[in-house]
């Protein structure tokens, strides 16, 4: 791939790809405008399901123009279960990791308010609204954001600069500022590393799409309860020492599982 693109197609193909999602969700939310307040929310949802469905049209439209092979460009390919299982092991002791980084992140740094309105925002108040919101934070964003990052700029990357490492940080970065969200930028950040190497490791964007719909089914849970309403799970504002320790063994395991078993 690396002789029939440049590095300026390819980051132009995914800035127009990012650029159409936010125009889509955008447009949507235009319309909501006009609306009563009543049924703003609810296209808040659809905006972001739209926009995060639009994000995958600039690339794939990029593809077919240019007669690839979709499926080997943008490293959709099957793995084992056992890399599937050892994903999830390792996948959850990550973010009970990061979700007590979060919390420590905040003790010196405490969340601003529009990190805090975001939340009350985002909560659905029916279940269409709910369901809406599950299949656009959980599947479709994973998906579009996956297949554009560690499919098709990461790998591209990889095999134009022939250094994994540098692939994998500068898409990560890149991942981390398209979220427009300075306060989690670190964390972005880091979980965009995480996701890269599981990605090159398996050399299958399944995997990290896996871990990437966990840490987004987590935020969503961690959110609606404010953490603290569940007990067996925090400990004076933080997580549990009963719980972190056995994330630290997930971890290992997970790892240790995933660079051990077979590649499908």
């Amino acid at each position: 791939m690396n002789n029939t693109l440049s590095i300026r197609t390819a980051f132009g193909v995914v800035i127009l790809s990012v650029l159409s999602a936010f125009l889509a969700g955008g447009l949507v939310m235009g319309i909501a405008t006009s609306l009563p307040d009543s049924s703003k929310k609810i296209y808040t949802y659809i905006s972001f399901f739209i926009g995060q469905g639009f994000m995958l049209v600039p690339l794939g439209y990029f593809l077919v123009s240019r007669q690839q092979p979709i499926l080997k460009r943008l490293r959709l390919r099957k793995v084992s279960l056992p890399v599937m299982g050892n994903t999830i092991l390792f996948g959850s002791g990550i973010l009970i990791l990061s979700d007590e980084l979060d919390r420590l992140i905040q003790v010196f740094i405490p969340a601003p308010d529009y990190i805090l309105d975001m939340s009350t925002l985002m909560q659905p108040e029916t279940i269409t609204g709910f369901i809406m919101f599950i299949i656009a934070v959980v599947v479709i964003a994973p998906v579009g954001e996956e297949i554009l990052f560690r499919g098709f700029l990461q790998q591209f990357l990889e095999q134009h600069w022939k250094d994994v490492t540098r692939a994998v940080l500068i898409t990560s970065l890149f991942f981390a500022m398209i979220h427009l969200n300075p306060y989690w930028m670190v964390q972005i950040y880091f979980l965009g590393i995480i996701l890269g190497f599981l990605a090159w490791r398996t050399q299958s964007v399944i995997p990290s799409l896996i871990l990437h719909g966990l840490n987004n089914s987590m935020a969503m849970i961690l959110s609606f309860s404010n953490g603290e309403s569940i007990d067996f799970y925090t400990w004076k504002g933080h997580v549990s020492p009963w719980i972190l320790l056995p994330a630290i063994g997930l971890v290992f395991i997970g790892f240790k599982g995933i660079n051990q078993s077979k590649m499908q």
